[in-house]
């Protein structure tokens, strides 16, 4: 393997058992493996790698960049483990041939879940064109080939950082949008549904009435219930529309209010 000429010998990182004593009891994960446990990083990350001299290059570069590993595993399995039980994984490194579940596969599981959406870097030995385009299609949104040095890894983590710094923005972005938008939607959909329904529901109710205070003859009063069923028909033909629109759009309603266009031109969801 190529490595910097630094990072030849590993660094003895804290929590790191490569059978030395020298006076720093390892620290053991719940997942048999490697976990930090010191103060919050810029954000956290699972390290998954088979190679134990891998792993540690890997686990010093991100640490040094200040960020906190969270679990740095040898197995998918264990990484799939530590991502379930972490609320906030912005990133998963990982390398393609593991034992127990490799690392197309943990792509995969991640991508399917809903636990998050973290950004995910595979760094393998593979270095074939189609292996590439397999790593993306699994999920990964980053590929590094092996042998790969501290100062390479730290340039695709600088890459990854920028991508998750701004994928982060833009969500934001969306969320404070939804936001500002959500009292206005809420107003429009309100007349809409109030100028579709109004008069509907006024009518049904004025008939009920009459049928309650026995106002209307013996011989009508099939025609008022069937009247009462056509209007609970039409009523149920604007929920249905409102349910089916895609692309909601506004349309003038009185003086400088607008409501939701839920007529019956309203375009539908496309199926």
């Amino acid at each position: 393997m190529k490595l910097d000429r630094e990072m030849t010998h590993p660094p003895r990182l804290r929590g790191w058992d490569d059978g030395c004593d020298d006076g720093i009891a390892p620290m053991r994960g719940e997942y048999g493996s490697d976990v930090v446990e010191e103060d919050r990083g810029l954000m956290n990350v699972i390290i998954a790698d088979d190679d134990p001299v891998m792993l540690v290059l890997l686990r010093a570069v991100v640490e040094q960049g200040g960020h906190t590993v969270i679990a740095s595993v040898h197995d998918g399995e264990a990484a799939w483990t530590a991502f379930q039980k972490s609320n906030d994984v912005p990133l998963v490194i990982l390398d393609w041939e593991m034992p127990k579940l490799d690392g197309l596969g943990l792509c995969r599981r991640i991508r399917e879940s809903e636990l998050g959406d973290p950004f995910l870097l595979v760094v393998t030995g593979r270095d074939k064109r189609e292996d590439l385009l397999r790593a993306l299609d699994a999920g990964a949104d980053d590929y590094l080939t092996k042998p790969v040095t501290a100062d390479e890894f730290a340039a695709r983590l600088r890459i990854a950082e920028r991508r998750i710094e701004i994928t982060g923005a833009r969500r934001q972005a969306e969320i404070e949008l939804r936001k500002a938008r959500y009292p206005a939607g809420i107003g429009e959909t309100s007349l809409a549904l109030q100028h579709e329904i109004n008069n509907l529901l006024a009518a049904m109710l004025s008939h009920a009435s009459l049928l309650e205070a026995g106002m209307i003859e013996d011989s009508e009063k099939e025609e008022a219930l069937q009247t009462m069923v056509q209007q609970a028909r039409r009523i149920g033909e604007v929920v249905k529309r409102l349910r089916q629109i895609e692309q909601p759009r506004s349309v003038e309603y009185l003086g400088n209010a607008r409501m939701l266009d839920i007529g019956p031109g309203a375009e539908p969801r496309k199926s």
